[in-house]
């Protein structure tokens, strides 16, 4: 069955209308904390969005991948790397689609408003293409949102739980770190909760 988030177009209406509310406009604070710790290595961005993150983790040293269905979004993250001056590989195509290609290939997944993003009934393939792009001990980099709202609200985006997530990512993964993060920015502090899954 088709959903509406499962069209390309749907998501390019939405950055030709400036409307991609879930854009900051820059780095994620977060994921730039997280990037100072972590041992530089291949990192997907999945619903990379106009490439700020991917951005940054590629000035930092990491062979970066971003993905994203919207050709603006594309095209922006093109923009930024070359006025940047650094390399990211960006694809824009359903991010269903990394496998078999990309299977095995990745350090770490970064996930920010794209599980919410996707329609809720796809997300245990959500779950399967991340097991499968990664590499063994590979790390799921999550900022789990919105958690207040309910599926009854309608997305995208779509509300989730952190006991959903758990569930769902609850067979060949453990939890490595979670929390609450006071750099998460004020509009969506308690709303987003860092979770960071490693493949087994």
């Amino acid at each position: 069955m088709q959903h509406k988030e499962d069209h390309t177009q749907f998501w390019e209406d939405i950055y030709l209308a400036n409307d991609a509310g879930w854009d900051l406009g820059g780095v994620t604070p977060v994921f730039e904390s997280i990037a100072n710790q972590l041992n530089p290595g291949k990192v997907c961005i999945i619903g990379s969005g106009r490439g700020y993150d991917a951005v940054m983790f590629a000035k930092k040293g990491f062979d970066v991948t971003a993905v994203d269905f919207a050709p603006s979004a594309i095209k922006a993250v093109r923009n930024l790397a070359k006025k940047t001056d650094v390399v990211v590989q960006a694809i824009q195509n359903d991010i269903f689609t990394l496998t078999p290609e990309h299977s095995n290939t990745f350090d770490y997944v970064i996930e920010h408003t794209c599980f919410c993003a996707i329609n809720p009934k796809r997300r245990s393939e959500y779950e399967e293409l991340v097991k499968k792009i990664l590499k063994p001990e590979g790390k799921l980099i999550g900022l789990w949102f919105p958690l207040d709202k309910t599926m009854e609200d309608g997305g995208p985006p779509w509300g989730t739980t952190v006991n959903e997530v758990k569930s769902i990512f609850n067979n060949g993964w453990t939890i490595e770190e979670e929390g609450f993060l006071d750099l998460s920015i004020k509009t969506r502090k308690g709303r987003e909760k860092m979770i960071i899954f490693r493949k087994a």
